[in-house]
């Protein structure tokens, strides 16, 4: 109450300065001051000098209450860490001894342990049984595998066919081209299928034959269908392929 009191108070704390400079002007307009006048400045600073020292006085015992204030509030903060930090270590110990790291010390905020999730993991874990999985995740395999291979296998094959239209001139206008398509469609291999034909102007009264058929690639190809038409050689002049398309 005290330092709020004199906190309140205006006080005069440059006085003492002041008095002096008022001492000396004075003296210097009046001659040198009489011994009366000495004690009354004497006694002024003193009075001042006393008033100053008690305001000190009561200034540094508000800084020492302060100050222990501080160091009282400082030791129940590190009693209070202390206590904390003491805490994790008085729960009981897990117990498996295989996961080390379930044993850490908490942070203060949080100050749970998941040591339980821990525990329950490495005792699940099985050491032994991986064997087992990669014997069992082969077999499974090759039973997919295997019934792959058999689906395919009734699957039938896609054949690959072309549509071929040939061109088969004979010698002249006098040949048999009646005799002439006969020889062509007797020509016979596995994978050919002969299909409609005509006759075909080509000029000076002679026409060629023009006949369409199907082929499997793999068997039949457009050399040996005109190997073998030429071998008719006393109505075919020359064969020609007109088309050919992929089927």
């Amino acid at each position: 109450m005290t330092a709020e009191f004199l906190a309140q108070e205006k006080i005069w704390f440059d006085k003492l300065r002041f008095d002096e400079a008022e001492c000396r002007f004075y003296e210097r307009m009046n001659g040198p001051a009489q011994p009366s006048q000495g004690v009354a400045c004497g006694a002024g600073d003193q009075g001042e000098l006393i008033t100053r020292m008690r305001s000190l006085e009561l200034e540094n015992q508000s800084l020492h209450k302060v100050v222990e204030d501080l160091r009282s509030a400082l030791s129940k903060l590190e009693s209070r860490v202390a206590l904390l930090e003491k805490r994790p270590t008085a729960s009981p110990a897990p117990a498996s001894t295989a996961a080390p790291s379930c044993t850490r010390t908490a942070p203060v905020q949080q100050p749970k342990v998941r040591a339980p999730v821990e525990e329950e993991d490495d005792d699940d874990l099985d050491l032994f049984g991986s064997d087992e999985e990669d014997e069992e995740a082969e077999r499974i395999r090759e039973e997919r595998l295997k019934a792959y291979a058999e689906k395919k296998a009734k699957k039938p094959a896609l054949i690959a066919k072309s549509s071929i239209l040939l061109d088969v001139k004979p010698w002249d206008d006098e040949t048999d081209m009646v005799k002439l398509e006969e020889c062509v469609r007797s020509v016979q291999a596995d994978g050919l299928l002969w299909g409609s034909s005509k006759l075909v102007p080509v000029g000076y009264g002679i026409k060629k034959l023009q006949i369409q058929c199907v082929v499997e690639d793999d068997k039949v190809g457009t050399d040996m269908l005109e190997e073998e038409i030429t071998k008719f050689d006393d109505y075919v002049q020359s064969v020609d392929v007109a088309a050919f398309n992929k089927i």
